[in-house]
């Protein structure tokens, strides 16, 4: 591959580019890869694959950046599909009625659980986060937000304020009315529920704590005492919805309705970057006094439309469902196979579809994991909040065999692990 080009024309090596990214965007992240001894800088990508700029070292990418590409590297039906909005749409203005966001809006209405049937569009997910926070506030009449330790919802103001207390320290003193509770906890929720409550936050599988699985009962009975308390149910589905969990949204296989859910990183089709907060009818009157009250320049833009349109129609389909169930079924498989290989090391697989964590004896073991499996050629990060677990995405278009060439990876960067603890 040819190196990277700089903006007058010249070719840049991979030592350049590391430095100017040090010096211009990250300097710690240029110095924590540095240590790590992880010396990639994205080049080609396509389909499963990421490649160096250099073109030296390919990956299977089992990152999918929380599931931007579930679809894939540059997939071809989603490129086509925005090459040919370009040709008509450019971002519009998001104080004018638009016939794109419309349509899309439909679709998602049609495509959500119970009746969810008013959306508003942004561009991130905490964004998108914040938005529902906003609404269940603003129709509730109450201030206090309760979501789950250990969970991450995004890095901007309220969703920040609804995640982990390590990302919002840095920054100052907490903003007021959030709590925390422990996930799949039904006893601490009734315990801090009270008249002041506007919402409760969940992710349906909260990635970053470890792809934790919650209990059959647990979104039912939150959904009871939400039911019971006037409390709104917001669903974090910006990971484990799109087909990841080889449901439309994770939150099916509960049978359970939220009142508010959001969309986001692969209604992207990793291509153009767009987010959903959808709700129910009844919470559109918080914008009737004035409907500019909350506005997001670029979110829902007219050229994005079409992409996302195309995301659902793929996702959506009972085929492409049925392949990540069956893909699915593969890595149960081959991880009972290794959990049996690994006793007393492998704990087992934490999953739901191709929502996976692979969890290990000790908080050693995943950023262990994350290193050696980059050297074998796999890319699976460590969750931040439970580093016993890696975290295994791999996009939802892999076929059989793909799957069995990761499970051998995972094979060998298990025993590369083991040796390592071992010694």
């Amino acid at each position: 591959m040819e190196a990277s080009q700089s903006l007058h024309g010249g070719e840049q090596s991979k030592s350049q580019i590391i430095e100017l990214f040090a010096n211009h965007v990250s300097s710690g992240k240029a110095a924590f890869f540095k240590s790590a001894g992880i010396d990639f800088v994205l080049g080609k990508r396509e389909g499963a694959y990421l490649w160096d700029v250099d073109g030296e070292k390919k990956l299977i990418d089992c990152h999918c950046n929380g599931g931007v590409f579930n679809l894939g590297h540059r997939n071809l039906e989603i490129i086509q599909t925005l090459s040919q909005s370009l040709q008509e749409y450019d971002i519009g203005n998001h104080h004018l009625i638009s016939a794109n966001r419309a349509s899309l809006a439909q679709v998602l209405a049609q495509l959500t659980p119970g009746n969810l049937s008013y959306t508003v569009f942004g561009v991130g997910g905490g964004e998108a986060i914040d938005l529902a926070i906003k609404v269940a506030r603003g129709y509730t009449g109450r201030s206090k937000v309760i979501s789950a330790k250990g969970g991450y919802h995004g890095h901007t103001g309220l969703a920040l304020a609804a995640g982990d207390e390590k990302y919002r320290k840095p920054f100052g003193p907490p903003s007021p009315g959030f709590i925390q509770a422990p996930f799949n906890d039904l006893y601490s929720l009734e315990e801090i529920v009270d008249d002041d409550t506007a919402a409760l936050l969940f992710e349906t599988i909260p990635a970053t704590f470890g792809i934790s699985i919650p209990t059959p009962d647990f979104f039912p009975k939150v959904r009871d005492l939400c039911d019971r308390t006037g409390v709104l149910l917001i669903i974090d589905e910006v990971q484990t919805g799109l087909g990841r969990t080889g449901k439309l949204w994770g939150i099916d296989h509960y049978n359970v309705i939220p009142d508010i859910m959001v969309i986001g990183k692969g209604l992207s089709g990793g291509i153009y970057p767009i987010t959903a907060t959808c709700f129910k009818s009844d919470f559109e009157v918080v914008f009737h006094q004035d409907p500019f009250i909350h506005v997001s320049t670029f979110g829902g833009s007219e050229v994005g439309c079409p992409v996302a349109l195309k995301v659902l129609e793929i996702s959506s389909t009972p085929s492409f469902l049925g392949h990540v169930q069956q893909v699915a079924e593969i890595f149960s498989a081959g991880f009972e196979r290794l959990k049996a290989k690994y006793p007393g090391f492998l704990v087992g697989l934490r999953q739901l579809g191709l929502m996976m964590g692979i969890e290990m004896v000790n908080e050693y073991c995943g950023p262990l994991f994350t290193k050696i499996a980059y050297d074998n050629g796999l890319l699976s990060v460590y969750a931040n909040n439970d580093p016993r677990v890696a975290q295994l995405l791999p996009p939802l278009i892999i076929d059989h065999s793909l799957a069995e060439e990761i499970l051998e990876l995972v094979d060998h960067s298990l025993a590369d692990v083991l040796k390592i603890l071992s010694s």
